[in-house]
């Protein structure tokens, strides 16, 4: 069965490939044929396609010191250059455009001090009329541990890496060496980059590339993420979700939300909300369905936005166009 999409017809092997590559975005092509027991060529064929294509990005994000979550509200017809300005701001993991009382939502990442953040840099951004900050306390989920369901167990774990995880928390003794921030730099515009490219680059050898890339994302200082839009895999309804909820119940809803396949992104959060919630599904019914479950009656507030445009994820732009909403 093929899934069409606005970029390409994605078909079954396509989506395992996505998969393959969300657990492990740097796994050589002989890697994921042998998971999937497909040949390598062909493997190698429809993986070349989806990143030339632009369906799958795989990319590494930086771990930063502390995350904090920015709500803003936007003068009218000003939204899009918001989210646009936050884009830009260092940083920043995603940008969206919702829909409810924010217009904008960011999350920014941040080493120092959050007051220059929020007394400097968040008023001075166009259009911002108000905002609210809400530091991030904790991960469940982020979406590196997000995945589109096409592989088995088995699959999964032949493919899992020994080194990385899903939390964004670096080792705090961890000391960066000379070469690091050139080699990071090559990751962040490409996560596939080949050890001898990565060498050419940052004029090391191809074994202290290696080492240093090990290390980066063993230690934490990084992480490698296959970033695809959920439109382009058949779930183009995406909703941010406000939860407040009694301080004993947050962990019990929190470690169910993880579990769910509708949820992308999931983290708790200091202010009003205790946990924001990043779920995509197939259609608004599908939504309808997850918010009517019995496990919210642990919440007592969920609020609702849609994601209408996303202008960055994982770190990374996306072109204003149909297939990055």
């Amino acid at each position: 069965m093929a899934l069409k999409t606005g970029r390409m017809e994605l078909s079954d092997l396509h989506l395992r490939i996505i998969a393959a590559l969300q657990v492990d975005g740097r796994a050589p092509w002989s890697r994921i044929a042998d998971a999937l027991g497909e040949p390598e060529r062909t493997v190698a064929r429809y993986g070349v396609e989806l990143l030339e294509r632009g369906v799958v990005t795989v990319a590494a994000v930086r771990t930063l010191a502390n995350r904090v979550i920015v709500a803003c509200e936007c003068t009218p017809g000003s939204a899009r250059l918001t989210a646009q300005a936050m884009t830009q701001q260092e940083g920043t993991t995603y940008s969206y455009l919702t829909t409810g009382t924010s217009d904008v939502v960011t999350e920014v990442g941040y080493s120092g001090d959050l007051v220059d953040l929020l007394t400097l840099q968040l008023p001075a951004t166009p259009g911002i009329t108000r905002f609210s900050a809400f530091p991030v306390l904790r991960y469940f989920k982020t979406v590196r541990g997000w995945r589109v369901g096409a592989l088995s167990p088995a699959e999964e774990r032949a493919l899992t890496p020994r080194a990385g995880s899903d939390d964004l928390g670096a080792s705090t003794s961890a000391a960066q060496g000379l070469h690091d921030d050139d080699i990071i730099a090559c990751l962040e515009e490409d996560g596939r980059a080949s050890i001898e490219s990565i060498a050419r680059r940052t004029q090391v050898s191809a074994t202290s590339a290696a080492r240093r890339v090990e290390w980066l994302v063993a230690s934490g200082q990084i992480s490698i993420r296959a970033l695809v839009e959920p439109a382009a895999i058949g779930l183009p309804v995406e909703a941010m979700l406000w939860v407040e909820a009694q301080p004993d119940r947050v962990e019990v809803l929190g470690s169910w939300l993880r579990d769910r396949t509708e949820v992308r992104y999931l983290a708790a959060i200091a202010g009003d909300a205790q946990l924001l919630v990043d779920v995509t599904v197939a259609t608004h019914a599908q939504l309808y369905a997850l918010l009517a479950h019995e496990m919210w009656k642990g919440a007592s507030r969920v609020r609702t936005d849609l994601v209408v445009e996303a202008r960055k994820r994982g770190g990374r732009t996306l072109a204003l166009n149909r297939d990055s909403r």
